[in-house]
């Protein structure tokens, strides 16, 4: 996830998106799904089986779908507000490492990133890259609610707030491609106040509450 830029002349940029931008969305939300799946139900390893694991499949489709899509799309929205031309391209070595980190009980997700091109602040690639990360901090406050309720809604609430709380903590990472480094690199304070409480809320999650 995340955005890398470029500068160049361009026209005024609009919300919109083209066949192969769809297309790399549906392929890395496919994956991601897939992953997290083999994560939460690893069938493979002898952990679930495989009734519980095509539940989690679908159950991802949902959540994952939520939040990696949102996560780009604000990203993108935010980009364009600041003057940018912004596409998502999926990265399939990222998505193949995704699916193989799963298996082993890891996963690194960075399905791709939304490339923008214009002129640009460091401030302004700084509060492109927080879109994303704070997008599913806030998706996590939604789902929330929906812990109170048994069964498969219960269920699908467990999932958003952690998967979620996962994508925020991860992207705000200062390494690489990921949105914490744009951040950390502009404001330390924001990077802070960002990154801190998502880690925290992401390890209290997996460690001590559990994902169901």
């Amino acid at each position: 996830m995340g955005y890398r830029a470029t500068q160049q002349h361009e026209p005024e940029p609009e919300l919109r998106f083209s066949d192969t931008e769809l297309r790399d969305l549906a392929v890395a939300w496919t994956a991601l799904s897939v992953a997290f799946a083999l994560l939460l139900a690893p069938v493979h390893r002898g952990g679930a089986s495989l009734g519980f694991f095509v539940t989690m499949v679908g159950l991802s489709f949902v959540t994952v779908g939520v939040g990696f899509l949102l996560h780009e799309i604000a990203h993108k929205v935010v980009a364009i507000e600041h003057g940018q031309l912004a596409e998502f391209r999926a990265d399939y070595q990222m998505l193949f490492l995704a699916l193989m980190g799963a298996l082993v009980g890891f996963l690194f997700a960075a399905p791709g990133a939304v490339y923008h091109r214009g002129r640009v602040t460091q401030r302004e690639n700084a509060l492109i890259a927080l879109a994303g990360p704070v997008t599913n901090l806030l998706l996590a406050l939604l789902f929330l609610p929906m812990v109170l309720f048994p069964g498969i809604i219960g269920t699908v609430g467990q999932m958003g707030i952690w998967i979620n709380l996962f994508l925020a903590a991860f992207n705000m990472i200062p390494f690489g491609p990921l949105d914490g480094k744009s951040v950390l690199e502009w404001h330390k304070g924001v990077f802070a106040l960002v990154f801190v409480p998502s880690a925290a809320l992401a390890l209290f999650v997996i460690f001590r509450v559990g994902m169901f």
